[in-house]
């Protein structure tokens, strides 16, 4: 519940409002002063007058939107005035913002004249990239679009009248796929006759509704042809029938119902008098025209979508302004035509097919989510909606010749985009697509688990890996069918019914038989001990690398793996890294997983498998750092003697590596300091790889990153093996899962 007082508190406490304007470059030294003004700035500014288009390159322009509102229809409130209206677009730019990384100035003009609207906003042209009417009244919001449409070379976007209308246009793509039913069939009423219901009863015409099948209701009755009273050009467009109807009598046998204006207005009556299976959108806010509970009490055949967060399928504008601009400006658009729209609707109609990752699970409530009656649109929090509808968007943008700067390459701009939602999913792109390239065969023993299940059929959709799931087959087939998981492509594999079970007998009885391990007992282990059998599938040959972990304890599974496999080099030594993802950066911390008081020479040896995996597997420059509580000798005790040791080894075994130590964590991140200070030092830049001096300094640090300095962490990561084998935390969501079983695939490929 929010309370008034919250809101106010939420707005006032500390920076007024909810927005400020953040410098994207240094402005510290004179040097920066005068770059970022004079006179370095009349360099770009001589450039972009010799060429116009110029301007994309050197000035923010590219990635600005002019929210622009004259409060004269404001959420559910009316026309309470452009300063009372301000709130809404600082909200406004913050989800633009959070969403598609696209910055706004909010601008609140005081005129109910729309040619003065028309002719201010023409005017901003040279400053923005694109422009997000808000909350002008209809109709003469209409004219507003269409005379910008016509004048700018920039796209024009009035969100309450498309982003409705798309949000629900893909709901009804896949409302009417659940009920079966045909869209050129279809007989829909709309109940509200402004901006949104216009443009959505236009939209829907677009998507293959008949015209003489959709019916228009405003305040006075059904807009039909030759009515006089309260009527526009935009109405007449829409007219249908020849004499006066009340929303009641033509909602009888209607297929759909779309409400875009006053809550409570349709009563269970009206529901009751539809066609079979009917679908009802009542987007009326915060009171729908009819609740869900009212309409599914009626109609147990009824799918339901409302503007609320509280009910199931949700119609919320965020999910269509930011991502259709985000494309919309990434290809220098001229303007928003109907083809982007359409394709924003059909994206979102696809996404919502896919399977949720468990990070949008848990952001609504962790139950399970599937295509269906309850799920016919994506929730807005599901951050793929960001590379699929503005992928659409700009492809479409492109085809139909709207775009500046056209994207051919459209894998790396998917990259591009996930690296908006933050460094982390770059870093996983690029393993992904090492991943895809190895096309190498990923062993997940857990093969019974739901959560293994969902994560193979990722695994296998996107490419990453050949998947072999060991477990019942009869089990892991009925999990998947319950949960409408397509694994047909992996090989299931039993191990008490797998053919080739003497030859892996044989060859662990070899391994093991001088400790104690009988044919007999191999045998049992094998077929009763999925991670014995996984490691040994890894040995043989059968697969290239092996996860597991998700119901075992991180024991059970690096247990057998370190019994079956060898080691990288003679000294069996193994280490667990985990990525730290900031912002700006990426951190490896190591050990923090396997030795609990490692030796000089075992945290050597750690440096060195940990600066391989580094470069190897995440392509990046290792800068490792030996850390301590001393610098260089400033305190000594065991345990900085220690770090000191393991360097000297680091050196003497790998010249090659950039590395020094001992030294303390903020002397390592501190370039200037530790030149000033201790020039003599080896390390060169900032340090990015972290070697801990025991178990709990590396454990706690990783955690208190991820928990404290908002940091994401990607692992533990097994270095030191000489397979690829990985254990996951207990109970990893799927998300981990995938990202694991691409690092594993990517990492087997040494």
């Amino acid at each position: 519940m929010i309370r008034k007082e919250d809101a106010l508190r939420y707005h006032s406490e500390g920076r007024k409002g909810k927005i400020e304007v953040v410098a994207t470059k240094p402005c510290v030294t004179q040097r920066d002063l005068g770059l970022a003004y004079t006179p370095g700035v009349a360099d770009p500014c001589l450039e972009i007058h010799d060429e116009i288009s110029k301007v994309y390159e050197y000035t923010a322009k590219g990635n600005l939107v002019a929210v622009v509102s004259n409060g004269t229809a404001v959420l559910g409130l009316g026309d309470i005035g452009p300063e009372a209206g301000k709130p809404v677009m600082e909200g406004k730019g913050v989800l633009f913002k959070r969403f598609a990384d696209i910055d706004v100035f909010d601008i609140e003009v005081n005129t109910k004249d729309p040619d003065e609207i028309v002719k201010f906003v023409k005017l901003m042209e040279p400053t923005v990239g694109g422009v997000n009417l808000e909350d002008i009244k209809a109709p003469e919001c209409f004219y507003i679009e269409e005379k910008l449409i016509e004048m700018m070379d920039v796209p024009v976007f009035h969100d309450d009248q498309h982003g409705t209308a798309i949000i629900s246009g893909a709901a009804l793509v896949n409302a009417l796929e659940v009920q079966g039913k045909k869209i050129e069939d279809i007989k829909v009423v709309f109940s509200g006759a402004g901006a949104a219901g216009i443009a959505c009863a236009t939209l829907y015409v677009s998507l293959g509704v008949k015209r003489e099948n959709l019916y228009l209701i405003d305040s006075k009755g059904l807009v039909y042809k030759g009515r006089k009273e309260g009527m526009n050009p935009y109405k007449e467009r829409l007219a249908n029938g020849t004499k006066p109807a009340t929303l009641e009598e033509v909602m009888k046998g209607a297929d759909v119902f779309a409400g875009v204006s006053v809550g409570g207005l349709v009563t269970k009556e009206m529901v009751a008098s539809m066609a079979d299976k009917p679908i009802i959108f009542a987007m009326a806010n915060p009171t729908p025209e009819i609740s869900y509970e009212d309409a599914a009490s009626v109609r147990a055949d009824v799918i339901m979508a409302t503007g609320r967060s509280d009910t199931p399928n949700q119609v919320n504008n965020v999910l269509g302004f930011p991502f259709i601009f985000r494309g919309a400006l990434d290809v220098h658009a001229r303007t928003i035509n109907q083809e982007m729209k359409i394709a924003a609707v059909n994206a979102l109609a696809s996404l919502a097919k896919e399977d949720v990752p468990d990070s949008v699970l848990k952001a609504y409530g962790g139950d399970p989510i599937h295509f269906g009656k309850e799920y016919i649109i994506p929730k807005p929090f599901d951050p793929r909606v960001l590379t699929w509808e503005a992928v659409a968007v700009a492809k479409a943008a492109v085809e139909t010749g709207v775009a500046r700067k056209p994207i051919t390459d459209w894998d790396a701009y998917r990259n591009e985009l996930e690296g908006r939602l933050g460094k982390s999913n770059t870093v996983m792109r690029g393993i992904i697509n090492k991943a895809k390239l190895a096309k190498k065969r990923l062993v997940l023993p857990e093969g019974n688990s739901l959560q293994i299940l969902r994560a193979a059929q990722i695994l296998l959709d996107e490419g990453i890996a050949e998947v072999v799931l060991l477990g019942n087959k009869e089990i892991i087939n009925k999990t998947a069918e319950i949960n409408s998981l397509h694994i047909d492509k992996a090989e299931i594999v039993d191990p008490t019914e797998f053919s080739d079970i003497d030859t892996y007998v044989d060859e662990l009885h070899h391994l093991r038989n001088r400790k104690g391990i009988t044919r007999r007992a191999a045998k049992q282990l094998l077929q009763t001990n999925e991670n014995y059998m996984g490691a040994m599938m890894v040995k043989m040959g059968f697969a290239d690398a092996m996860l597991s972990g998700e119901s075992h304890y991180y024991p059970e599974v690096i247990r057998p793996a370190l019994q079956v496999l060898p080691s990288e080099d003679d000294k069996r030594v193994v280490a667990g890294l985990y990525a730290v993802i900031l912002k700006s950066e990426m951190l490896f911390f190591a050990d923090t997983t396997v030795n609990v008081n490692p030796t000089a020479e075992t945290i050597a040896q750690t440096a060195i498998l940990t600066a391989d995996e580094v470069s190897r597997t995440f392509d990046v420059e290792p800068r490792i750092a030996m850390l301590s509580f001393s610098n260089f000798g400033s305190s000594i005790n065991d345990s900085s003697r220690k770090m000191a040791r393991a360097t000297e080894l680091v050196k003497e075994l790998r010249p090659d590596l950039n590395i020094d130590g001992e030294m303390q964590v903020d002397l390592a991140l501190d370039i200037e300091r530790r030149t000033k200070n201790f020039g003599f030092s080896s390390l060169k830049g900032r340090a990015n790889v972290f070697i801990f001096p025991n178990l709990d300094a590396g454990n706690i640090a990783y955690k208190l990153m991820g928990q404290v300095g908002g940091a994401e962490t990607i692992g533990p990561i097994l270095v030191g093996m000489g397979k690829s084998v990985h254990v996951l935390q207990r109970r990893s969501d799927v998300d981990t899962i995938v990202r694991m079983g691409a690092i594993a695939v990517a990492d087997s490929d040494k």
